[in-house]
């Protein structure tokens, strides 16, 4: 089974071998393709019990938890990856998720849809009212985003904290694009952020 775009760009610079938490993990796809092309420790947590159902079932050690409430009991640097993929816009406390996730990972991959992309904007523009897109298809009152952030607002955020920016990627129909005008053409985003274990 393929992975979805910005799961496979993940896979692809993950180091060999590594130990990797995937945060909200979904079926575990991303963690079935690393233990098996990787060879990595990948462990999982997600807030689906079906979704931990089926990523169990494929052999993977996953279990059920939220991103806002359960990676305190997680110890500092203890994963070579931390990973958030499309996720960061559905917590509740985005700023103190991520400042975990960079405290329990000595590197972390950040992923989510970019609300700034200009179908998302035409939509607004011409119709007044929220966006339902291919990437964003839940109407706006049974949508699990309840942070509609964009690329430009994630890079302020990331500036004003001084986490550093390992690498960056940017889809538009799943295919991989330009970083120029990448808050208005890029669909989703992709960040490699470095975490703040001293002995990197």
């Amino acid at each position: 089974m393929s992975l979805r775009a910005d799961l496979a760009i993940i896979a692809n610079h993950v180091a060999r071998g590594a130990r990797v938490l995937d945060i909200g993990c979904g079926d575990g796809a991303l963690m079935a393709a690393l233990r098996d092309g990787k060879q990595a420790d990948a462990r999982g947590l997600e807030i689906d019990p079906r979704n931990v159902a089926a990523a169990v079932g494929r052999g993977l050690s996953v279990i059920q938890g939220d991103a806002d409430v359960d990676l305190a009991g997680y110890p500092d640097a203890s994963f070579d990856y931390a990973i958030l993929s499309q996720t960061l816009q559905t917590c509740r406390a985005p700023d103190a998720v991520l400042g975990e996730l960079l405290r329990i990972g000595r590197r972390a991959f950040v992923s989510f849809p970019n609300f700034a992309h200009w179908r998302v904007r035409l939509s607004l523009l011409c119709g007044g009212r929220m966006p339902v897109t291919r990437l964003l298809p839940e109407r706006w009152y049974d949508t699990p985003n309840i942070h509609h952030l964009t690329i430009d607002d994630f890079r302020a955020h990331l500036k004003d904290r001084g986490i550093t920016v390992e690498g960056t990627w940017f889809l538009s129909r799943g295919t991989e694009t330009t970083s120029a005008a990448a808050n208005f053409l890029a669909e989703h985003a992709i960040f490699l952020l470095r975490g703040t274990d001293p002995d990197q």
